[in-house]
């Protein structure tokens, strides 16, 4: 689960509901409180919570013949500072093995300790 500053505020169940509705990328509230294992009216509870927080969004759906709520998880701004040392971005976006001896490598991390240094 991705955690925000707000996931830190969360009960136990409502940090439950959210990963699950994070890993499923979207659930039908019907099927949300089954497979919480909780009563659909605790569901219910669990959802607003989330969404007053606003880290869920809920759109009034038709599904299996029933009106319900199809959950998903709100759009998060994405903080790439933490990718980047000065001006210069990791240089090992997307690679598998990383070489600690490598130019990139330390001319990243020189960057990071001198803006670091400056702070």
């Amino acid at each position: 689960m991705s955690a925000s500053a707000t996931d830190f505020d969360l009960s136990t169940d409502e940090r439950d509901a959210l990963e699950l509705i994070r890993d499923r990328g979207g659930i039908h509230q019907s099927d949300f409180w089954k497979e919480l294992d909780v009563s659909s009216r605790k569901g219910s509870r669990l959802v607003e919570s989330l969404q007053q927080a606003g880290l869920i969004e809920r759109e009034s759906v038709v599904y299996n013949g029933h009106t319900t709520y199809y959950l998903e998880p709100a759009p998060q701004d994405l903080n790439f500072s933490l990718l980047m040392a000065g001006d210069i971005l990791t240089p090992f976006i997307g690679e598998e093995n990383v070489d600690p001896q490598s130019d990139a490598l330390s001319q990243w991390l020189m960057n990071l300790a001198y803006e670091e240094y400056e702070q």
